[in-house]
Formats: C-alpha cells, structure tokens, sequence
C-alpha cells in the first residue's frame, strides 16, 4: 500500500483530504504544518508529499526546502496546494521543489489523478533504473511516457492545444474557466511527463491525437 503525506493547516481540509485518498486505497499520515510534517518525516518516509504552501510557521515553501535538502528525501514527489493559481504563483510554485501544482479549490478527482499520475511516473523510473542504490534518490531525468490515459475532457482540451491555441482561447470555446483549462493542461504534462505545451503538441501528434 503507498502511503502519503498530507500536509495543511486546515483541519477540515486534512480530514476530507485524507478520508478522500484513503477511500483511493492508501494510507494517510497528516500534518497540520512544516513543522509537524518534518517530524513525521523523521519517523517514516511515504511514497508522495501533498502539502499546503501558506501555512504557520513552517510554510510549503521552506518545508519542501528542507526535503530537497535531504538525500534521503530529496527523491519524493510533490504537490503543491494554493489558493494562489495565477501563472506566475504556478512558476514559483515548481521552482520551489513541487513536481506538480493544484489550485484550490479543485475537484476530487482532480487530486486523486495528480497523485496516481506521480506516483506511476517515480515507479516507471524506478523500474528503468532511475534510483540510487545508496539512498533511494530518484535522479531527475525523466522518461516519456507514450502509453498515457487520458480523460475524454483532456483529450479534447489537448486537440485545441495541438492547433496552438492559447489556455484562454480554448477556456473561451469550450465554455469553461480558464484555470479548468490550466489544470488540465497541467494533469496532461504530468501523465506525459512532458515540459510544456511544445512537447504535448509533439507527443499528440506523434499518437495521432490532435
């Protein structure tokens, strides 16, 4: 069973987020701050962080800090949780040590994806060779993943990326927000592990799905 960490200083968050995931069939240690987190951390290791960035005391930013900082640590996949979803609070969110960023609020499922799509990718590493035998770290060159399952709504959001269109001008046709779109262009980098739009239109195009 892949266990997680869940890190916020809500605690109805934390009760809902955990209850969410352990319904999904793993198992849950919570935190309520960067602090708290460390100290579970010293006690056991999961497989993947999900972590609040504005929190008391020891906040998302400096408690990833202080993963990144450590071998045995450095490895683990993480996802940021804000309120926060303009792009340039997106950027700084993964230059900050998160491997993926959700905006609250988000659907359920959305979450429960992100983490799925994550773990299966540091596994698909693991498998091809990509650990360290000493200490477990995961190194950072990632593999492409060609066999990729994608919803019908990213399917259709990766056709209009495919054409060049903009996360506004797709938001605009398909008649949603355009942080639904952002999301979902987020999701389908993370599923490719991919970079950026460039390489998803490249990889579309490649399994003829634009």
């Amino acid at each position: 069973m892949k266990r997680l960490l869940l890190v916020d200083d809500e605690p109805s968050f934390l009760l809902l987020a955990g209850d969410l995931l352990e319904g999904q069939g793993y198992s849950v240690d919570r935190a309520h701050n960067g602090r708290e987190a460390l100290t579970v951390l010293e006690k056991s290791v999961p497989d993947l962080i999900v972590c609040d960035i504005m929190m008391p005391g020891l906040d998302g930013y400096r408690f990833v800090q202080e993963v990144r900082a450590n071998p045995q640590l450095s490895w683990l996949p993480v996802v940021f949780l804000s309120a926060k979803g303009e792009v340039n609070d997106r950027i700084k969110g993964l230059k900050g040590g998160a491997d993926a960023y959700l905006v609250k609020p988000f659907e359920p499922e959305e979450l429960v994806a992100m983490v799925e799509a994550l773990l299966s990718r540091t596994d698909r590493i693991i498998s091809n060779g990509g650990g360290n035998g000493n200490n477990g770290e995961i190194e950072k060159t990632m593999l492409v993943n060609f066999d990729v399952a994608l919803t019908p709504t990213e399917q259709k959001v990766l056709q209009h990326v495919a054409r060049g269109q903009s996360n506004k001008e797709i938001a605009k046709e398909l008649m949603v927000s355009q942080r639904t779109i952002e999301s979902h262009v987020s999701n389908m980098l993370i599923k490719t592990n991919l970079s950026n739009r460039t390489e998803l239109t490249r990889w579309a195009m490649e399994n003829r799905l634009s």
